[in-house]
């Protein structure tokens, strides 16, 4: 059986994981060793994160209506309740960017609002 050698495939890999690993601090990203068990770590927070980001995207959109809301006489949970009782199905995502570059189409959501939770009062 012929002999294999492993120089070029194991260079190769090497310098991936190396360039993987470029903007790390230290051996972290000069030392293969060190390099490689950075970049496991690396990706696994990235893998991680990037679900994590949908919550924080969430977090974010919720507060922006809450603070515009508060702004207009009206909490962030009756807000909700008073569009999902008036028929309105806008995803916060779009309801936060409408509060901060919109504010005039936001009030407007606010005044629906208003109204469908006068009326579920004024009924019950």
């Amino acid at each position: 059986m012929a002999r294999v050698k492993r120089g070029v495939t194991k260079h190769s890999r090497h310098k991936k994981i190396l360039r993987m690993t470029r903007g790390h601090y230290s051996t972290r990203h000069r030392l293969y060793r060190r390099a490689k068990e950075s970049a496991i770590h690396a990706l696994a927070y990235t893998y991680a994160h990037r679900r994590e980001r949908k919550g924080d995207f969430r977090r974010l959109w919720i507060l922006r209506i809450g603070i515009a809301t508060k702004n207009l006489d009206l909490s962030y949970s009756n807000f909700i309740h008073g569009l999902k009782r008036s028929g309105v199905d806008i995803n916060r995502k779009i309801m936060a960017d409408l509060a901060v570059r919109e504010p005039q189409v936001f009030a407007q959501l606010v005044e629906k609002a208003k109204g469908a939770l006068v009326s579920t009062y004024l009924a019950g």
